[in-house]
């Protein structure tokens, strides 16, 4: 079931946030206008990926340098090699809501 996680004024193109849903960390990121939501916690060092940097559709771990793609849950550059969960994303007029993995 989806549940209202943030609204879409509270993300421009090229920013992301750390949301907590019934108990997860979900990274939610602003990729061009198109909302995306993955595990917050690199699959690496558990380093919290909302403190690292997004450019375009990667977001790079502040720990050790892993980048995401922020879509696809994928690993784009190690020392990661686990994909991040991806969450399905809904818009209802400006609700982000944010759906199970």
């Amino acid at each position: 079931s989806f549940k209202k996680a943030a609204t879409t004024d509270e993300l421009s193109p090229g920013e992301m946030k750390l949301l907590e849903l019934d108990g997860e960390r979900i990274l939610l990121a602003n990729v061009n206008g198109e909302f995306h939501a993955v595990s917050e916690v690199c699959t690496h060092a558990e380093g919290p990926l909302s403190e690292g940097a997004l450019e375009s559709e990667e977001v790079e771990c502040p720990f050790h340098g892993s980048r995401f793609n922020v879509i696809t849950g994928e690993v784009a550059t190690g020392p990661a090699d686990e994909p991040l969960k991806v969450y399905k994303v809904q818009l209802r007029g400006k609700d982000v809501l944010i759906g199970p993995p």
